[in-house]
């Protein structure tokens, strides 16, 4: 069974306006001291082989272009060179991907960038709270092309305030003319704790269902595969790493605020960065919580994850026993196709999806 790698840098410029991750600003001093807690943490991992890496945050690229290399050095001493990684991912902005970076990454062995844009209309960067400009984004993007990498991924994002369905567009087809390998392309949520939950934001759901709409039909005639939810790749280049997590695959999580799952257990670290450092300093456990799903619970998780791949899940008997209630109401609502024993969103259920999700979570309906 393959293994995955997550390492979590939860360092930024600036904090977005959308972001509920675990993630703070003007702390950037305490990079180099996470660094050697994460190569702490790294070596009392229980495993040291993985199939894939994925360096995020957070702002992986807000290091210095030798804190990059201590991290790629980190993970060589541990885990092998990154170039021996089936896919290795390091998230970036374009304001703080700099050529310099952007070689050190290469030279390091990742094949792999995920650079997040959001809108190419600056306006809407400036109101989700983006440092950058698409001029930056631009720049940093051919910088990251004539560096060597032929796998990017670029994120947008639908729905955003004051935002209309010919800017989304817009930028869409903007981004589309750069023939990025990958995209992922999201709706965006209001979350609890955020700037724009604080203001009252609300989206305007019918216009993100229509721009989202728009993007299947556009990425779809671009020879792009709908492969995830929201996720649109190129064929065979769909990411490796996230679709190990869909496929309920086994992870190990380094840094604070990061998940692992090993043999059916969830372990979680603390997300507070300074606690995550006292925890390692002192040769304690950073996890703040642990546990393992069983039964039902464990069984709802694995289809809830695959059911996020258009291609859907193939049911095992347990499953039927288990959830066929559940999943005929969610046939006859339309929300769920069935092909054979396999089972996946419908068109439909796509924009619906943590409808048909919330079933397979505990509580249970009764029955």
């Amino acid at each position: 069974m393959k293994t995955g790698l997550y390492i979590h840098l939860p360092f930024c410029k600036q904090k977005c306006n959308y972001c509920d991750f675990a993630s703070f600003a003007g702390r950037e001093f305490l990079i180099d001291g996470y660094l050697d807690a994460l190569a702490k943490e790294a070596a009392r991992s229980p495993v040291r082989a993985f199939e894939t890496l994925y360096v995020g945050g957070g702002t992986p690229s807000v290091l210095s272009s030798s804190q990059l290399e201590k991290l790629a050095h980190m993970i060589a001493k541990n885990f092998g060179p990154i170039s021996r990684f089936e896919e290795s991912t390091c998230e970036a902005n374009p304001e703080s991907l700099t050529p310099e970076k952007i070689s050190v990454l290469k030279s390091a062995g990742f094949n792999r960038l995920s650079i997040g844009l959001q809108s190419f209309n600056d306006d809407e960067l400036k109101t989700l709270g983006r440092v950058h400009d698409a001029a930056t984004f631009l720049s940093a993007y051919e910088a990251a092309r004539a560096g060597g990498f032929h796998n990017i991924n670029v994120d947008l994002i639908a729905g955003l305030p004051g935002q209309t369905l010919e800017s989304f567009l817009r930028s869409l087809r903007r981004l589309l003319s750069l023939r990025p390998e990958h995209l992922s392309v999201y709706g965006l949520q209001i979350e609890e704790g955020t700037p724009f939950f604080e203001r009252g934001v609300i989206c305007d759901q019918l216009l993100m269902r229509r721009m989202l709409e728009e993007t299947h039909a556009a990425l779809a005639a671009a020879g792009y595969h709908h492969y995830e939810i929201s996720n649109f790749s190129l064929p065979g280049l769909e990411a490796k790493h996230n679709t190990h997590y869909w496929n309920d695959g086994d992870y190990i999580g380094l840094g604070s605020a990061s998940a692992s799952f090993t043999g059916g257990v969830r372990r979680q670290n603390t997300p507070d960065v300074r606690e995550y450092l006292r925890r390692i300093n002192a040769d304690e456990s950073p996890m703040e919580f642990s546990e393992q799903l069983e039964g039902k619970e464990r069984a709802g998780e694995r289809l809830m994850l695959a059911l996020r791949k258009l291609d859907g899940v193939e049911l095992s008997a347990r499953d039927e026993e288990m959830f066929g209630r559940e999943i005929e109401k969610h046939v006859k609502s339309g929300l769920l196709l069935r092909e054979g024993k396999k089972v996946k969103l419908s068109f439909e259920g796509l924009f619906l999806a943590n409808e048909v999700f919330c079933s397979f979570v505990a509580p249970f309906e009764e029955e």
